[in-house]
């Protein structure tokens, strides 16, 4: 379902024509008071009056619909709690408490608890073009709908259009967020999809389709090619399927671009765990298992939209993981592109051979920054929970990303490579095996990863097994199952390269 049209209007709130108006609350000293950008006068008084009434809350994440008071031209108002007016602090953190993420996550809220398609006029503070850009993000990302498979009439529709309350100076912000709202929404979607009708070939021509409306040059490898050029991971996980391995490689060359920046996905588009097979309660979500392409994909269309100065490659690395009869097997010894041997002694450990690969060759065009995004390891999970990812690599690359997502609000933490953890992926027969020691299993797979970046080479690693996909109900701007998960930070980390 695409997003509902969105604009920006310096209308007065209380005149602001729509089916909806909401409105922030917050507090000082646990007094409710209505945000900055809420109506003024005596629709104000009126409204903060029922909102008191009611026993509305400021907490980040509440929203109560009410009656719209005398003087306001919309029928009814959606109070959205935005946090406490003292609940900044002078430093910023990676777990989204600061003042733009509330935004988000108040207009998520909002947004998402419209369900008949009505219009929504969004007077949550938006004075400058950030904060404009979090309200239009976190309004956009809460009326996702995904309803592509529903048959009936009684779906979901969320709201059909949505205005943001903004002065002329702040909309650029209006703009910008529509832009990284609809680059998520287009991972959420394929995410989402049907692993019978997303698989590598397809996801392939989906991503090939996208790049030609952005004049984006898409160049895809089939399994042939692929086993003829010595792309042995990206081959071997895909012999037990049907429906073989593709590496889309996207391009996005401005003139006077600044740097370049590369983004390498993991585009597993279901994972049965190969012979090694996961119990059956473990495949239900691993539909997936290729959040990491969609993310590296749309994060690449966004920059492009925006026009950022800065060079993007994006390296997305497809495949199936099933157990059919040509499937590798526990002890095969595959060998990586490049030249790298691997000992295959786990097949549900698949994610990181097609990476390999695609790491490999995405280091032959020397960029300055790689970047690879993953659903890599239930250890991520395990370690950071749902909404954390984990972020590994070069200390200065690392850094970096988790600085990009503290812009973007979405949460990741950096983690070490502990050296003797290494030795775990020692083998007998090949350079390495792929499966390494149980404990640490996040780190141990980025430290699996490091083994095919060349000395130098700045690297982040990114797995967002958790975070990629929902499997609770929704909250803020986030709903269940698909999330898009980490393309806003991705773009936050391509502007930073465009300034230098």
């Amino acid at each position: 379902m695409p997003l509902p049209k969105t604009t920006a209007a310096p209308t007065a709130p209380a005149k602001a024509k729509a089916d909806v108006l909401v409105v922030g609350l917050t507090s000082a000293h646990d007094e409710l008071a209505l945000a900055d950008g809420a109506p003024g006068g005596a629709p104000g008084t009126a409204l903060l009056a029922a909102a008191r009434a009611v026993g509305a809350a400021a907490a980040v994440g509440s929203a109560q619909r009410i009656p719209s008071p005398a003087g306001l031209a919309a029928g009814s108002v959606v109070l959205a709690g935005i946090g406490a007016d003292d609940a900044d602090t002078a430093e910023s953190t990676v777990f989204g408490a600061d003042r733009l993420e509330r935004l988000r996550r108040a207009a998520g809220s909002a947004t998402r608890a419209l369900t008949k398609g009505e219009s929504a006029a969004l007077a949550l503070p938006a004075r400058t073009a950030e904060e404009a850009e979090a309200v239009t993000v976190g309004a956009l990302l809460g009326a996702y709908r995904y309803v592509q498979y529903r048959s009936g009439g009684d779906a979901d529709k969320g709201p059909a259009a949505l205005t943001v309350l903004a002065p002329k100076a702040a909309a650029p912000g209006v703009e910008r967020g529509t832009v990284m709202a609809a680059a998520t929404a287009g991972a959420r979607d394929w995410v989402n999809e049907p692993p019978l009708d997303l698989y590598p070939e397809s996801f392939a021509a989906a991503v090939t389709q996208r790049a030609k409306d952005l004049k984006v040059k898409a160049t895809v490898l089939d399994d042939r090619q692929l086993a003829a050029q010595g792309y042995g991971g990206l081959t071997g996980v895909g012999r037990g399927s049907e429906r073989g391995p593709r590496l889309v490689k996207l391009e996005y060359a401005p003139r006077r671009a600044r740097a370049h920046l590369a983004l390498v996905g993991k585009g597993i588009t279901f994972d049965s765990g190969g012979l090694s097979l996961k119990p059956a309660a473990s495949m239900e979500e691993m539909k997936s298992d290729m959040g990491g392409a969609a993310a590296a994909a749309q994060a690449l269309f966004a920059i492009a939209e925006l026009g950022l100065p800065v060079r993007v490659t994006a390296w997305l690395a497809l495949a199936e993981n099933m157990p059919g009869g040509g499937a590798q097997r526990p002890s095969d010894v595959i060998r990586i592109y490049g030249g790298k041997t691997v000992e295959v002694t786990n097949t549900d450990a698949e994610g990181r051979l097609v990476l390999a690969d695609a790491l490999v060759a995405a280091q032959e065009d020397k960029p300055d920054l790689i970047v690879d995004i993953a659903t890599l390891t239930g250890a991520q999970i395990v370690a950071l929970g749902d909404r954390v990812s984990g972020v590994m690599g070069t200390a200065e690359a690392r850094n970096r990303i988790v600085l990009a997502s503290e812009l973007s609000g979405e949460q990741m933490w950096p983690m070490p490579f502990p050296e003797e953890i290494r030795a775990g992926f020692d083998s007998t027969v090949a350079d390495l095996k792929n499966a390494g020691p149980r404990a640490g299993g996040m780190l141990a797979a980025g430290i699996f990863l490091s083994e095919f970046v060349a000395d130098g080479q700045q690297w982040a690693h990114v797995d967002i097994a958790g975070p990629s996909f929902n499997s609770h109900s929704g909250w803020g701007y986030t709903p269940a199952a698909g999330t898009g998960v980490p393309v806003r930070t991705l773009v936050e980390t391509a502007a930073a390269l465009s300034r230098g």
